[in-house]
């Protein structure tokens, strides 16, 4: 059991921090308050590679391991948040076409993905389907070489500002076994798109409503076979909360950062706030608690790598132990600036902004308590521990 990273992993830190520090952090607070989507910094992100780190090399991306691909993303999230939690998303739904789709489709979109010059969202959610998925109701009728795409997705980051949809859609029966997930160019006809929805946090990504009214797609655009939609949606979502929880641990790394040197900075009743012991300890908590999410993330992201038979337990884990540490760390840093934390001459209350829907999505927290305690009530549950 070795903690240290590599030389290569070093290296791949050190790129993403100095892409966060000069092309992220110094407009962070800009794309918040105007709520810009940063193409052209997303495009850059893909000369990097960073659009496509865990997406197969013979189309474009790095073919990095999860763990990899979490140590990058804990950087960039240091510099933003609401974009490298985009990122993550766009990571998330172009691996999915590179790993499921035909030769014909993998083709026509994954190199433009993992290069940034097209953008990818992930359609999942519906109005009647959140934490339930598999009562999605969105159909894929098939209609002689092509599929009929009929419903709505709501909460979809990037919608409106992409290029390929990621579709999951009933192809059958009711429940998980009827789905399947679709690549979709998000201009055809028969795609609407909703308001741009006015959000907490996350405001460099718009997010809006999609809805299909009879949109044509290609039999070929489908991942996978019919009915394995809902597989390749929980294989990615296993993926995806390591990538939040990833997005958490690094924001909440920054706030903390940013207190820590506050502290040295400001001085009341003739001292300096790092004499104060009370908030001296309020650092020690939260470094120490974020010490343990990350390790926690990097145990469930290796966990992924190797195929552990308890993944998807250590990722829902991971997921729901690091995006309430994450919160719960810039609550405290915020609270360490008192009053200049709550104003937006300072990044802090930003942090806690779009800290606070990461234990929403990629699957609720009470949802990863759900996962962890039905593997717990196996009978085999003290092999997980």
């Amino acid at each position: 059991m070795d903690f240290e990273l590599n030389e290569e992993q070093i290296a791949f830190a050190d790129m993403a921090r100095a892409f966060a520090q000069n092309e992220l952090a110094p407009n962070a607070g800009e794309w918040d308050l105007h709520q810009t989507f940063p193409v052209d910094v997303l495009k850059a992100a893909g000369e990097l590679g960073f659009c496509g780190l865990y997406s197969h090399e013979d189309v474009g991306g790095l073919g990095l391991s999860r763990l990899d691909a979490s140590i990058i993303f804990e950087q960039l999230a240091m510099g933003c948040t609401s974009t490298t939690a985009f990122i993550t998303i766009h990571n998330m739904a172009t691996w999915m076409i590179s790993e499921f789709g035909a030769e014909s489709v993998r083709q026509q979109w994954c190199p433009e993905l993992t290069a940034g010059e097209k953008l990818a969202s992930y359609c999942l959610t519906e109005p009647n389907a959140g934490s339930d998925a598999a009562a999605l109701k969105t159909t894929a009728r098939r209609d002689g070489d092509d599929y009929l795409l009929n419903g709505s997705k709501i909460f979809i980051s990037g919608a409106g500002a992409t290029d390929c949809l990621v579709v999951m859609a009933r192809t059958g029966q009711d429940g998980p076994k009827g789905i399947s997930a679709f690549a979709v160019d998000a201009k055809l006809p028969g795609i609407t798109y909703g308001r741009k929805e006015e959000k907490m946090g996350w405001n460099s990504q718009p997010t809006r409503m999609i809805t299909f009214e009879d949109v044509r797609i290609p039999a070929s655009a489908i991942l996978g076979q019919e009915g394995d939609g809902f597989k390749i949606a929980m294989r990615g979502l296993d993926g995806g909360r390591i990538n939040i929880a990833t997005c958490s641990v690094g924001t909440a790394q920054q706030a903390l950062n940013n207190a820590t040197e506050y502290m040295h900075e400001r001085k009341q009743f003739g001292q300096t706030l790092a004499s104060f012991q009370a908030l001296q300890f309020k650092l020690a908590t939260a470094a120490t608690e974020l010490v343990a999410a990350r390790q926690m993330v990097r145990m469930a992201a290796s966990r992924l790598d190797n195929n552990h038979p308890d993944k998807s337990t250590y990722c829902a884990m991971a997921k729901r132990f690091a995006t309430d540490v994450g919160f719960s760390v810039a609550d405290e840093a915020l609270q360490i600036f008192g009053g200049n934390g709550y104003i937006k001459e300072y990044p802090m209350e930003r942090f806690l902004r779009d800290n606070r829907v990461h234990r929403i999505l990629e699957g609720t927290n009470e949802i990863m308590n759900v996962i962890i305690a039905r593997r717990l009530l196996l009978e085999d549950a003290a092999e997980l521990l």
